[in-house]
């Protein structure tokens, strides 16, 4: 029988396990990366192992610069506790696929909404299990016009740019938010962009002439208007 082209022999594999677990891991990566359906690999708290070329295109940020960070930085779950079955399933090792409505800012600025779809996984039946996750976009976010990016913002990016502009550095504005250093530069870089602001002291500027902040008071805060209420 001929063989397939590309295919390689079989007296062509490595004989050491190790090197060919390498060789199949990478030949793994490499149809991951190429499937057009945005997908994500986390352990059980969030944290992003890896994630194809689709997701970082649909996130705006190269595959690489994704690992280690907290996929709810990124993809805002909407409703209320809608992570509580997952938790569920991950503490009662069950198999299942449970989608979570989801909010996040494109690469372009502006608001999208989709399905999430989260899956726990694992090699062996007694292995801590992995979150398998991919995308489904379905389009602008409601409370975003589909013409032009929001003005409005997330209530964690509300809390990040009243830090901000009570001189925080991004150290203290990890600690003072709940996320990491990455996860602060990400909201500040994406708002930088979405508003076509040069720099953090535009952004706030910005901010306070959109109503994000609430005017005339100290230390700033987020205004009760400038945010959404979910």
């Amino acid at each position: 029988m001929d063989r397939v082209a590309g295919e390689t022999p079989s007296q062509a594999l490595p004989e050491d396990p190790r090197e060919l677990a390498i060789l199949w891991r990478n030949r793994f990566l490499m149809l991951f990366d190429h499937l057009p359906l945005p997908i994500a690999v986390c352990d059980t708290a969030g944290r992003i192992h890896v994630v194809n070329r689709a997701m970082g295109i649909e996130l705006g940020v190269l595959p690489g610069h994704l690992s280690g960070r907290k996929i709810l930085e990124l993809l805002r779950p909407q409703g209320r506790r809608p992570l509580r079955p997952v938790m569920e399933a991950v503490r009662l090792q069950r198999r299942s696929q449970y989608p979570i409505e989801v909010l996040w800012t494109a690469a372009d600025g502006t608001e999208r909404r989709g399905e999430l779809t989260i899956e726990p996984v694992s090699d062996l039946p007694d292995d801590d299990p992995k979150l398998l996750l991919w995308l489904r976009t379905l389009g602008p976010s409601a409370t975003a016009p589909a013409d032009r990016p929001t003005e409005r913002v997330s209530p964690v990016e509300a809390r990040i740019l009243a830090a901000a502009a009570r001189g925080a550095t991004t150290a203290q504005i990890a600690r003072e938010v709940d996320l990491t250093v990455d996860g602060v530069n990400y909201h500040l870089t994406r708002l930088t962009r979405r508003w076509h602001v040069p720099n953090r002291t535009a952004l706030v500027a910005r901010a306070y002439a959109t109503g994000v902040l609430a005017p005339d008071t100290w230390p700033p805060r987020p205004s009760a208007d400038g945010t959404p209420s979910g």
